[in-house]
């Protein structure tokens, strides 16, 4: 008599991480899908932060909730957050889990937007710059230091450190010069950030000698330039 065996098959999703040392110069970051794992780390030693300043470009078409810059600690999953919400249309940072508000931002599909923003503990002042444009100043109760081990990812939205990934706040697009800083830029430093001029790389990442990790699908390709 014939035994019939049944034979399980087992499927094992192995997510691969490559780590780069670059200057990526003229580089964009794309993310092409839309689910909860791709995604880029950007590595630092630093784990405190009395001040920051972040500045980045980036360039989407979805009309939904996402993540631009997600920094989180051991302590607090919304250490320094920027994110835009689509129902409200205003794009939110997060200061240690504090929430600032940022309308009337023209928020345009399908061309690059230069974002800075800065905190001082200092002061609990959190500002915004779009596109050059200054928005109001506004106060969070952060006025102590960001401290802790740091995570910082793009492409997803941190509620846990280093997880906790929405698909449904996940990034799809491009992104490129991405600058940290641990003090507040002057205002002329940000607009010579804007307009692409000779301005100090930032301190904690630097576009032009950035460590990370890619996770998933994200590509790095040179920055798409409009011929006319």
């Amino acid at each position: 008599m014939k035994r019939l065996i049944k034979v399980k098959e087992v499927f094992c999703f192995v997510i691969l991480m490559n780590t780069f040392f670059s200057d990526l110069s003229g580089k964009m970051f794309t993310f092409p899908v839309q689910n909860n794992r791709a995604r880029v780390r950007l590595i630092t030693n630093k784990q405190e932060f009395r001040a920051v300043t972040v500045c980045h470009r980036s360039f989407t078409d979805i009309k939904r909730d996402h993540g631009l810059f997600s920094l989180s600690t051991s302590g607090s999953a919304n250490s320094f957050l920027i994110f835009w919400d689509e129902t409200n249309k205003e794009m939110e940072a997060r200061v240690k889990e504090q929430k600032s508000e940022f309308r009337g931002l023209d928020y345009k599909p399908n061309m690059w937007h230069s974002i800075c923003t800065t905190w001082d503990s200092a002061t609990g002042i959190v500002q915004l710059w779009f596109n050059g444009r200054p928005t109001i100043r506004k106060f969070v109760p952060a006025t102590s230091a960001i401290t802790g081990s740091t995570m910082i990812i793009l492409g997803q939205e941190q509620d846990a450190h280093g997880g906790g990934f929405d698909i449904k706040q996940a990034f799809v697009g491009m992104m490129s010069d991405v600058h940290m800083w641990d003090y507040v830029l002057s205002s002329c430093e940000i607009q010579s950030y804007v307009d692409k001029l000779n301005f100090t790389p930032g301190n904690v990442l630097n576009w032009k000698a950035l460590e990370f990790e890619i996770t998933d699908k994200v590509l790095v390709e040179p920055k798409s330039i409009v011929c006319h």
